[in-house]
This record gives C-alpha cells, sequence and structure tokens, in this order.
C-alpha cells in the first residue's frame, strides 16, 4: 500500500489503474456487501473526555493491512430470516432510521452487536429488556463466541441458548459509508456508536488484528495527521466527528439527529487528471494522472 499524503491516509497502490478502468467503461463495480461497524466508546476514571476502542489491522491482511480501524463486518444472512431476541426500538424504527426494511434493518443491527462481541469480546444483550450481562469472560462464554465467529451457531441462536435479549437501545447509528466503485472489495457500511456496558472490558478476540487500543479520538487524529497511525477515510472522518463530545452519553444522545445520507467517493476527469473525492470530506481529495503509471497527488 501507499500513502498520499504525509500523513496516515490508507491508499492502495492499484487505485488509480481501477479508476481509470472505470472511467472508460471497462470496470464493472462489485456490489457492496452490507456491514456494520462500531465505534466503542467509555468514560476514562480520570475523567476527560471519552476514549473509542480501536484495533490494528495486521499487516498480512489484503485489505487494509496494518490501519487502524473499529470492530465490525459483514452481515450474516441468517440475520435476516430469524426474529431474534430483541430489546429497545422496533424493527420498523430502525428500518426508517436506516434506510432499509425490517429484516436487513435487524440483520445490520445484529451484525453491529455480533461483530463487537466476536471482535472485542463486548456484548450488548442482557437477561431482560433494561439489563446487560456484566461478564462475558470465561470458557463456556469464550466457546460460545467462538462458535459464533466460525458462524457454526448463528447469534439467534446464541441469544436463545443464552436466555439474552438484543439491546438496540445501547447503539446510536452515526453514519453511512458506500466502499467506492472502483474497489474490488465493496461494503455498505453503517457506523454505530455504543458506550461499554459496566462491568465488561475489552480484548483482541479478533484473529484479523495483532493489537488494540483505548484512544481519546483526538489523540488518534493527531497521530494519523503526522502519519504515525494509519487508517482509512470513513476512520478518521468518524473520530474527527467525535471531537466535541465530552461523554460517552453525549456522543450516543447525538446519534439520533446524524445524517445517514451514504457517503460514496467520486472520481471525475479533469483537465488531464483524475479527481477522486469524498462528498463533504474535502480532506481526502486526490488528484490522479490520467497517464498510465501515474500516482495519487
Amino acid at each position: 500500500m501507499a500513502n498520499g499524503q504525509a500523513n496516515g491516509q490508507w491508499f492502495p497502490q492499484d487505485w488509480p489503474e481501477r479508476i481509470r478502468a472505470l472511467a472508460d467503461g471497462t470496470l464493472t463495480p462489485v456490489t457492496p456487501k452490507r456491514a456494520a461497524t462500531v465505534m466503542l466508546l467509555k468514560d476514562p476514571r480520570d475523567g476527560g473526555t471519552p476514549v473509542v476502542h480501536m484495533l490494528r489491522r495486521r499487516a498480512s491482511m489484503a485489505f487494509a493491512g496494518g490501519a487502524y480501524a473499529y470492530p465490525g463486518g459483514g452481515v450474516d444472512p441468517r440475520d435476516d430470516d430469524r426474529q431474534v431476541r430483541w430489546a429497545g426500538p422496533a424493527r420498523a424504527w430502525w428500518a426508517e432510521r436506516l434506510g432499509v426494511d425490517d429484516a436487513a434493518a435487524q440483520a445490520i443491527v445484529c451484525a453491529a452487536v455480533r461483530e463487537t462481541y466476536e471482535e472485542a469480546g463486548v456484548l450488548l444483550a442482557g437477561p431482560t429488556p433494561d439489563t446487560v450481562v456484566g461478564d462475558t469472560t470465561g470458557d463456556d462464554w469464550e466457546a460460545d463466541r467462538a462458535a459464533v465467529a466460525a458462524r457454526e451457531l448463528s447469534f439467534a441462536e446464541f441469544l436463545d441458548r443464552r436466555g439474552l435479549v438484543l439491546r438496540s437501545d445501547l447503539l446510536g447509528a452515526w453514519t453511512r459509508w458506500i466502499t467506492p466503485e472502483f474497489e474490488s472489495r465493496r461494503y455498505d457500511t453503517w457506523f454505530f456508536v455504543a458506550a461499554l456496558p459496566e462491568g465488561q472490558r475489552t480484548r483482541n478476540a479478533s484473529t484479523e488484528a495483532d493489537r488494540t487500543v483505548w484512544i481519546r479520538p483526538a489523540e488518534a487524529a493527531e497521530r494519523y495527521d503526522r502519519g504515525e497511525l494509519t487508517m482509512m477515510p470513513p476512520t478518521i472522518a468518524t473520530l474527527r466527528q467525535l471531537l466535541p463530545y465530552g461523554s460517552a452519553a453525549d456522543a450516543l444522545a447525538a446519534a439520533p439527529a446524524r445524517d445517514l445520507t451514504p457517503v460514496l467517493a467520486e472520481a471525475r476527469l479533469a483537465e488531464g487528471e483524475i479527481v477522486l473525492s469524498w462528498p463533504g470530506h474535502g480532506e481526502f481529495t486526490k488528484h490522479i494522472p490520467t497517464a498510465a503509471g501515474g500516482g495519487p497527488a
């Protein structure tokens, strides 16, 4: 991979070629897969602004290797077709909020909760609609988590086995990004915010990450700007969006008013170069020569 700026923006080497192919009609866009990711927040005991849980993708990963991200992943198709134990706003409310139908809304919310459990060991569920589990450690929990991660056990089956209800009210829908049309791996990703439940703690349970950190968004953004932390555009954009909030509760309270219009990169030809931009996010704009072999500027 290569960085096109003096910061930590992840920029794949094959993007210019793929953008040119898309522009001249020789590249057919891949249909994006639905996905969800969660910005897990907590308020430090020593006070100050909240910290967010991030993981670093292994350098060997084909997609965004070495980049910092949040727990997340693709929707499990089984989450569409079976009613899961559910608390919080109704599926119809989530469908309107997320801009999808009821079944898709359930699957996306399930993906957010499931992936947070799979990759961070944190479970946004409880035995009743107004409680949440306080500890998810131990061999029996780990066996279930591993089975869910391996898709041997659906999330609905896991909740049934444990007698738990999914706490959709502990999530706040924050933003939605769709992978650019010229990418070979594409995702339609909903970003959520959530607060770390009392009594639970995170751990690196992901096979795709080599480390995890709790970090203040301001510090992470500063280290990105210095080129010390590599991130994809949605990650650094959402970090900057968290800066105004003084607590995890403040961020959650702000979520319902957030605009979920999808952010999708645009590529256009202008004066002998391709201009790559993300609407509303000028810092990511790239100027790519149209001649073969040119790189990002």
